[in-house]
């Protein structure tokens, strides 16, 4: 690998500096660096972050590569900013095996573009019934840290502590999809005015709340490690920050499409605007923003959900739920959370790198722009404009809400242990 300087980028949006990478390593960080043969950025007035981590991502494969592959979904993360991906376990066959966990470790592996670390299913075939093989997922060459039935909820109180106990052997975390599905059966969208003034079935605020409270005060019990996967009310916000200041080891993770879009969208019957948790009201985007500022969120993570054209283009009782979101997370959350006031560079580096990065145990990741440290790292140019044209997506699904919409801000450069994922806008 040869020697790469990026010169005069804002370090996590505040001191201009150099950063001289040789091999995987950044070797020094400073004002007026030279180097040999070094290949050089030059990057005023863009901002150097840590690699982004994505706690929430499906891949799709193996069983739906008509939607995504780790090769088309690492091609994607890598044009977000990211360098590391946490790969969803509604798979077919279910990522419940310590066999199919390591078949997606090492389609990670060979795709190149970001490390995949798998999430293993918390119950067999995802069916809330019998627990996963947890420890062989972790004993397995995947590492297995994080496990989930998202797309589906732990409903079982009974299985879902002995989870939470299964885990904490190991410094594991269960992440919970947190909808109560006897309150959700026919749900189609947020239960509100728009819901009742169209027709369509409601899904109450209370389906995730009532499922927060129970797994924060089960997480309390048994002195365990608990996520909550796409945080969407401004209820929900409010029992994490209760259960934060009781000294419970809750974490929380908030979507780039809560802190924007609005049930208001689904009157146009759009279908891309469907999504599991529904988009909220204009009120809970402002609770969810004003709590990813103060830390009550912990992190954004994308839940990006490739579905192919003919799973979208239908009538919206038809249609999957889901959206992409890895190659816009990021100017999303400038526009939300930075342009706004709520969030320095510091405050996003925070959120969508560091902290995901120790939640998950991605070790390599979510590290300081310091000499030592792995050369993971993300050029911005926050200036930028441009208009979403899902035509140049790397994803293999173009389902995103924000097609013909402007969004702030691009990345020009990844870097996954020093070696260019990204150059000038495109994937290398």
């Amino acid at each position: 690998m040869s020697k790469i300087l990026i010169r005069g980028a804002q370090v996590l949006g505040g001191e201009v500096l150099d950063v001289l990478i040789d091999g995987e390593t950044i070797v020094e960080v400073g004002t007026g660096l030279s180097a040999d043969g070094a290949t050089v950025i030059e990057a005023a007035g863009q901002i150097l972050l840590p690699g982004l981590v994505d706690l929430h991502t499906h891949l799709r494969e193996p069983g739906r590569e008509d939607s995504e592959t780790v090769l088309t979904g690492t091609r994607a993360a890598a044009s977000g900013g990211y360098t590391a991906v946490f790969a969803m376990a509604n798979t077919h066959p279910v990522a419940d095996t310590a066999g199919v966990v390591e078949q997606v470790y090492r389609l990670g592996k060979e795709s190149g573009y970001c490390d995949v670390q798998p999430i293993g299913a918390v119950t067999v075939g995802l069916e809330g019934k019998k627990l996963a093989e947890l420890g062989a997922m972790h004993d397995s060459a995947a590492g297995v840290t994080v496990f989930s039935d998202d797309g589906k909820c732990v409903d079982d109180a009974v299985i879902m502590r002995r989870a939470l106990e299964y885990v904490k052997a190991f410094d594991g975390v269960v992440a919970q999809h947190a909808q109560e599905p006897r309150l959700t059966e026919g749900a189609q969208m947020n239960e509100g005015i728009v819901s009742a003034e169209l027709g369509l079935g409601g899904w109450p605020a209370v389906a995730e709340e009532s499922i927060i409270a129970r797994d924060v005060l089960l997480a309390e019990h048994v002195g365990s490690r608990v996520h909550i996967c796409h945080l969407s009310t401004a209820g929900s916000v409010e029992i994490v920050r209760w259960a934060k200041s009781r000294g419970i080891d809750v974490t929380a993770e908030v979507t780039p499409h809560h802190l924007l879009l609005t049930d208001e969208l689904v009157r146009s019957y759009n279908p891309v605007y469907k999504v599991n948790p529904p988009l909220r009201t204009e009120k809970d985007v402002l609770a969810l923003r004003e709590a990813l500022a103060d830390g009550t969120i912990d992190i954004v993570a994308t839940d990006h959900a490739p579905h192919p054209h003919e799973d979208k283009d239908c009538e919206w009782a038809a249609a999957a739920m889901g959206m992409v979101g890895l190659e816009t997370a990021l100017s999303v959350v400038q526009q939300t959370m930075v342009e706004t006031g709520l969030l320095d560079w510091a405050g996003v580096a925070d959120r969508m790198s560091f902290a995901p990065a120790r939640i998950g145990r991605a070790k390599g990741h979510g590290r300081p722009v310091s000499a030592g440290e792995p050369a993971n790292l993300t050029l911005v140019d926050p200036a930028y404009r441009g208009v979403v044209d899902p035509a140049d997506f790397a994803s293999r699904s173009r389902n995103t809400p924000y097609e013909g919409r402007e969004l702030p801000g691009r990345v020009t450069h990844t870097f996954l242990r020093g070696r260019a994922t990204v150059v000038d806008g495109k994937l290398a």
